[in-house]
């Protein structure tokens, strides 16, 4: 029997970069917002299989930053499991949004997000160009514009 459990990072030296890098191509990228975020781990067991990261964009707003499971339990629902905990916190926090980025060439995170109740609301053009030193390739194409999903809280 699965013994799945959360718990929050408190500490900067906890850190679980193997499991955010799953979702992030580099380190640098994942500094630049992992600070100003929450970081929960999920647990089976004594075993980290999975992470997601949750930044305050404003009073109304919270964003998930990084969201990864690792190999083993993917296909598995385990993501849906985190995103429905990435909801329960954003409303128990006060926030009617959430968001999420990822690459447009992401066409099966897309999906994901979509079939968990997020719909496609903008582009940042040129984000993975601008914000990567080195080309990114996914599914053979080149990682260019970020596609932004959103999910209202309050539905």
């Amino acid at each position: 029997m699965e013994n799945f459990t959360f718990n929050t990072i408190f500490s900067d030296s906890e850190i679980p970069y193997e499991l955010l890098l799953l979702a992030d191509e580099t380190i640098e990228a994942i500094n630049q917002y992992i600070f100003k975020c929450d970081i929960y781990l999920l647990h089976n067991g004594t075993e980290n299989i999975a992470v997601m990261a949750l930044c305050k964009n404003s009073e109304t707003e919270s964003e998930l930053k990084n969201i990864a499971v690792i190999e083993s339990y993917r296909s598995k629902g385990i993501g849906s499991i985190l995103i429905n905990k990435a909801k329960e916190i954003a409303r128990k926090n006060q926030y009617t949004i959430l968001t999420v980025g990822t690459s447009d060439t992401g066409f099966q995170q897309i999906r994901f997000y979509e079939k968990n109740g997020f719909v496609r609301t903008g582009i940042r053009k040129d984000f993975f160009i601008e914000n990567y030193p080195d080309p990114i390739y996914e599914n053979g194409l080149r990682m260019r514009d970020m596609v932004l999903l959103t999910h209202h809280l309050t539905e």
